[in-house]
Order: structure tokens, then C-alpha cells, then sequence
């Protein structure tokens, strides 16, 4: 959509989050999250809206550092979430990446607190539409697939 001639389109907010396996946890992988400071409060995976002049895997890299002081190394690009509901301040879309890092997680920036937990102790009810990604995270850790598109194009 326009809003007038020759004008730039109006389009969604872009954002990118961070799935970050610690390096060292035993068994399954543990993840960091954060208890965010601000609204919309709740649990929520690592991230924030990606700054003009970078790259969306750079804005990864930087909210991870910025939330948790953490240095990550992302792995794989998970997906994309757009649906214009998941963001309750706006349409915004997120690129999710699955990344490793080493260290003690420390809550910084936007974050309130920090915790480290594995599918078995991930808060039920989370920030966004993290409760979904988490869903597709796990998925892709039991069978090494993106789970299928599942959008309603009517």
C-alpha cells in the first residue's frame, strides 16, 4: 500500500531473534530467554527490530549481545513469523535464527531477567508468538526440518 504518489509503501516493522543454544548444557540443548522489562512483559525469545544500515543477521547478532551479553554464532535462519497479530504493538515481522554461544547469560538492555531453560521448563505462556516458534524449534531439533508453511493465502 501507498500512501501517496512516489512515495515509499507503508510495510511491517522488521525484527530478529535469536533461539541461543549454550554451548556445554548436557542432554538437550538449554536456550536462552528473557523476562522482558517492557511491555508487551512476559518470557520471550531473545531480540529486537533490526536498525537502518545493517543487516538482519547482524541485528541477531547485536540483540543477543545487547540482551544477554552473549557473542552467539548463528547457525541457521529457522523462519520467518509475520502474521500481523503476533506483535501486539504492531505489525512486525521476525526473522528467527538458531544460533550457539559460550557463557554465563546476563539480563541487560530490555531485559528484566534471564534464565536458561530446555523444552521441558520453558514458561507455558510467552511474549508474542513465541509459544509457536518454540513449537518449530523443537520440531527442527527432533528431525533436522523446517516444519511445512502453514498460512491461510484466502
Amino acid at each position: 500500500m501507498k500512501s501517496k504518489k512516489n512515495q515509499r509503501p507503508v510495510t511491517p516493522l522488521l525484527a530478529a531473534d535469536t533461539i541461543i543454544e549454550l554451548e556445554g548444557e548436557e542432554e538437550q540443548p538449554g536456550i536462552v530467554l528473557i523476562e522482558r522489562k517492557n511491555p508487551p512483559y512476559g518470557w520471550a525469545i531473545p531480540g529486537g527490530f533490526v536498525d537502518v544500515g545493517e543487516t538482519v543477521e547482524q541485528a541477531a547478532v547485536r540483540e543477543a549481545k545487547e540482551e544477554v551479553c552473549l557473542d552467539v554464532k548463528l547457525e541457521c535462519l529457522l523462519g520467518l513469523y509475520s502474521d500481523p497479530r503476533r506483535d501486539p504493538r504492531g505489525h512486525t515481522v521476525t526473522a528467527v535464527y538458531i544460533a550457539h554461544a559460550k557463557g554465563k547469560p546476563q539480563a541487560a538492555d530490555d531485559a528484566r531477567n534471564v534464565a536458561v531453560f530446555n523444552i521441558n521448563t520453558v514458561p507455558a505462556e510467552l511474549a508474542f508468538d513465541h509459544n509457536k516458534v518454540l513449537q518449530d524449534y523443537w520440531y527442527y531439533k527432533k528431525t533436522g526440518k523446517v516444519k511445512p508453511l502453514s498460512w491461510d493465502n484466502h
